[in-house]
């Protein structure tokens, strides 16, 4: 899970910085910015985060229907969604690799259809990704937002009285999701493709070693109960 923080820090300054200012996986930018821009703040996008916003919705719902059918952890289930997010993201990088120079859009211009449809596949992926760390439920780790991760962090934290319980886990998600950010940034100097590439396999290298600890577990847990048995 904290790996897949680090794919979305990618995604979003993928989506930020080569799809005309646009969070895909980070809804309450989105917000922000449309509050900013509805109220005539200029040269801000209300397109492209409009569209974020109802595919996130979108793509939460759907897999929050299809996981609540299912056992909690890490199913097979969640394998599947995991990976096709990892696959979908592998698509939008053959796409925006295929768009050419119409990416990164250029401050103030009119973004093309195919970068909004674009921009509302990442956020229907987000949006699913989204879901289905919800009903993981690790704690602190939803993989699209740090900041009650921080809160967290610091009201639990030794100097505010607390136990300081959990803060590697909430240190990790905050570090993983600034390097991620930091990556797809990087990335964006040879190409959006590339920041999408990297998130898609992380992502897919991700749903499968967790499928592969989601097996080896229950496998343990059923010979330690067979031998206290014995």
């Amino acid at each position: 899970m904290l790996t897949l923080t680090f794919s979305t820090g990618v995604v979003d300054a993928v989506g930020y910085l080569g799809l005309d200012r646009v969070f895909t996986a980070n809804m309450t930018g989105n917000v922000v910015i449309l509050g900013m821009a509805l109220t005539g703040a200029e040269d801000l996008p209300v397109i492209g985060p409009c569209l974020a916003l109802v595919a996130f919705v979108l793509g939460a719902a759907l897999v929050g229907r299809v996981l609540r059918r299912t056992a909690e952890g890490w199913t097979r289930a969640f394998t599947l969604v995991i990976a096709l997010v990892g696959a979908g993201l592998a698509v939008l990088s053959g796409v925006t690799t295929a768009l050419g120079d119409a990416i990164p859009v250029r401050e103030g211009a009119t973004p093309p259809t195919a970068v909004l449809v674009v921009t509302a596949a990442l956020g229907l992926l987000m949006g699913a990704q989204a879901a289905a760390a919800r009903r993981l439920a690790v704690k602190d780790v939803t993989t699209v937002v740090v900041t009650s991760t921080l809160t967290g962090l610091a009201a639990d934290s030794r100097f505010a009285g607390g136990g300081g319980e959990g803060w590697r886990r909430r240190l990790g998600a905050v570090v993983l999701i600034l390097a991620g950010a930091a990556a797809g940034a990087a990335l964006l100097h040879w190409h959006v493709g590339a920041g999408l590439a990297a998130a898609a396999s992380i992502t897919l290298v991700s749903a499968l070693l967790g499928h592969l600890r989601a097996r080896v577990r229950p496998a343990a847990t059923e010979r330690a109960r067979e031998g206290t048995l014995a």
